[in-house]
C-alpha cells in the first residue's frame, strides 16, 4: 500500500481522504505547513503545484487536492479562485448570499453549477496521477440545510429533490465531487 503526505493545512482532510480510499493508500496528515501559491489556471495545476511541493520538502509521496464551484453564468467568479470569492466577506454565510444577490436574474439552465475535485497523487517526477470528481446541481435562491460547509447550503444537488447539499451529509461523504475522485484513485491503485 502506498503511504501519502497530505498537501494540505486542513487536518480533518487526511481522515476523510482515508475514509474515502478505503485502505487502497494511506494518507498521512503533513506535520508541516507549507505556503504553496495556488495560482495555477486549472484544478489539476494547483492539485500538481502543492503535491509537488510537498513531495519535495518532505522527500514522500504526497497527495493533493484542489477543489471549487463553477458557475455556468457566472464562469470567471469562482471556479479555482472559489476559496477567495468576495476576500471582503470571511464568513460563508456572507459569501453565498453574496453569490445569491449576483444571480437573482438568472433562470434555468443559467444557474447550473458543478463542483470539481481535482486529485493529484505525486509519487516522483515522472510518477504523477490525477483524477476527478464532479457532482451537478444548481444555485438555489436561498441557503438551506446545516450540516454542509462552504457554498453547500446554495447548491442544488440534482436527482435529489430540491435538497441542497447542506441537507445531505450523508449522500454527500459518499456521493460527493471529492468522493467520486477517491473512487477512480481506489479502482487505479487496486489494479
Amino acid at each position: 500500500m502506498h503511504e501519502f503526505i497530505l498537501g494540505s493545512s486542513n487536518p480533518h482532510k487526511a481522515d476523510e481522504l482515508n475514509e474515502l480510499l478505503g485502505g487502497a493508500a494511506k494518507i498521512k496528515p503533513a506535520s508541516e505547513k507549507l505556503k504553496v501559491v495556488e495560482d495555477a489556471d486549472t484544478f489539476e495545476g494547483n492539485a500538481f503545484k502543492k503535491a509537488k511541493a510537498y513531495h519535495d520538502f518532505f522527500k514522500s509521496p504526497a497527495l493533493a487536492d484542489d477543489s471549487g464551484l463553477v458557475v455556468k453564468a457566472l464562469p470567471n467568479l469562482l471556479g479555482v479562485k472559489s476559496a477567495r470569492f468576495a476576500p471582503e466577506l470571511p464568513d460563508y454565510r456572507d459569501k453565498n448570499l453574496k453569490l445569491i444577490e449576483l444571480m437573482k436574474d438568472f433562470k434555468g439552465e443559467d444557474r447550473s453549477a458543478y463542483f470539481i475535485c481535482n486529485l493529484c497523487f505525486y509519487l516522483s517526477e515522472s510518477e504523477v496521477y490525477f483524477f476527478e470528481g464532479r457532482v451537478n446541481g444548481t444555485i438555489g435562491h436561498e441557503l438551506k440545510g446545516d450540516k454542509g460547509f462552504g457554498y453547500d447550503p446554495i447548491f442544488v444537488q440534482d436527482g435529489l429533490e430540491g435538497k441542497h447539499l447542506a441537507e445531505v451529509s450523508e449522500w454527500k461523504m459518499k456521493n460527493s465531487h471529492r468522493a467520486r475522485a477517491c473512487r477512480e484513485a481506489v479502482k487505479f491503485f487496486q489494479n
